[in-house]
């Protein structure tokens, strides 16, 4: 029988989701906490990987099992054995057929920017604080710039490995400024996001709205297929995965 998680968590004090040489990841907590209240080994598949330090609202997953059990008790189960930065929001019964990330085809991110001169300690886990004076209208034409098809290889780590390696295209299909208190947040979605490609295109956006790289030389950067050519990544904590698409 295959089940499907929704899971939530802080990335902050991880190296991200998948299993790590001498770290502490997300995947082999909740695998573990499986296989114990399971009693049987068991393996989830996430719909992708986040990195050291970044969030998630609704990170989704997959595994099987041959235990029958009552889901809410299942949740209660895990979230009593896993630490208090995670926890599983739900678990339904799927298809034998379902995979968490070949059947995604969208995912939505967020990242948050702290504007205000004076950092929030609230808000300064999960998003930003930009030092620097950003010309916001100048972001905003610089983020419409990105929506649309394109091969974003030049805003991609490791571009000669893994699915950039194979087909490095991808279409961002909105690309929005939301103003927030103390600051504002990109909302990204898009049918699939390249390694750490949100990061990089933020902090591309930034260099632009601070008038270090010409808002006109976007359309070069994304033609060169070349990451030097972008701006540097943004932060990880800023960064927050709030939906998978199906």
């Amino acid at each position: 029988m295959r089940f499907r998680l929704l899971i939530a968590y802080d990335g902050t004090p991880f190296s991200g989701w998948q299993s790590q040489n001498n770290s502490v990841a997300i995947q082999p907590l909740i695998e573990n906490a499986l296989s114990i209240v399971l009693r049987e080994k068991i393996s989830i598949f996430g719909a992708g990987r986040t990195d050291a330090g970044v969030h998630a609202l609704a990170q989704v997953a997959h595994f099987d099992t041959s235990t029958i059990f009552e889901s809410q008790r299942l949740c209660l189960s895990l979230n009593a054995l896993l630490p208090e930065q995670i926890r599983i929001l739900d678990i339904e019964r799927t298809h034998d057929q379902f995979h968490a990330r070949y059947d995604a085809n969208g995912k939505i991110y967020h990242y948050r920017l702290h504007l205000d001169q004076t950092p929030d300690p609230v808000k300064r886990l999960y998003s930003y604080h930009v030092l620097y004076r950003l010309d916001l209208s100048v972001l905003e034409d610089a983020a419409r710039t990105m929506i649309g098809t394109h091969d974003f290889r030049a805003f991609a780590n490791e571009a000669d490995e893994g699915s950039a390696s194979k087909n490095s295209i991808r279409t961002l299909k909105r690309l929005d400024l939301i103003p927030e208190s103390g600051g504002t947040r990109l909302e990204f979605e898009g049918d699939g996001f390249l390694y750490k490609m949100v990061r990089n295109i933020t902090g591309t956006l930034l260099e632009i709205a601070r008038g270090k790289i010409p808002l006109d030389s976007l359309g070069q950067i994304l033609a060169s297929k070349d990451r030097r050519n972008a701006g540097p990544s943004a932060p990880p904590h800023g960064l927050c995965l709030t939906k998978v698409l199906y």
